[in-house]
């Protein structure tokens, strides 16, 4: 028998559906407080349709485009759950119109200073370019010096930290 499509979803459900282990889905949770499953007895979670919208954004995201989870938290902030499920859905007009929205309330709101971590909607380079350019040109081989690191590098690498320090966590947790 089929749900309807506002019916609420066990996480095995959910997992399923997003062709998601279910131990991610629970990890995700502890990265994502807009993840918010009801819980019932016994600490049974379940979704709402809302819940498996926003889990399919973050998924197409992670996955899809390359984003790491520092990546997709900054861009919820900083565009808000509706984009990231507009984005998720593929309904691209949507995400624009919001992105939109969110830079014009942005212009209307005192100007911040802006760090080089706190970049926002920044996918993962290609491969080719996460390497920092290691084996470097040959003029630069030629000449002997080497470019300062950019801007673009080094959030590369507080990213590759991020999630290097993400990975010595959990092994940390599981010994």
């Amino acid at each position: 028998m089929e749900k309807s499509p506002d019916a609420f979803r066990t996480i095995s459900e959910v997992a399923d559906d997003l062709d998601l282990p279910q131990h991610v889905l629970r990890f995700w949770e502890t990265r994502f407080p807009q993840i918010k499953p009801m819980k019932r007895g016994g600490g049974r979670r379940y979704y709402r349709p809302d819940d498996v919208d926003l889990l399919k954004g973050i998924r197409h995201l992670l996955y899809d485009h390359g984003y790491t989870i520092k990546g997709v938290q900054k861009m919820l902030k900083a565009n808000g759950v509706r984009f990231v499920i507009a984005v998720g859905s593929g309904d691209l007009e949507a995400a624009e119109a919001l992105a939109a929205s969110n830079a014009a309330q942005e212009t209307t709101k005192a100007p911040e200073k802006i760090e080089e971590d706190h970049l926002v909607g920044q996918a993962k380079a290609p491969t080719s370019r996460r390497f920092f350019g290691f084996g470097g040109s040959s003029a630069e081989a030629q000449s002997g010096v080497k470019p300062p690191i950019g801007d673009e590098d080094k959030t590369l690498l507080q990213e590759a930290l991020y999630d290097l320090l993400e990975c010595k966590r959990l092994l940390d947790q599981v010994r």
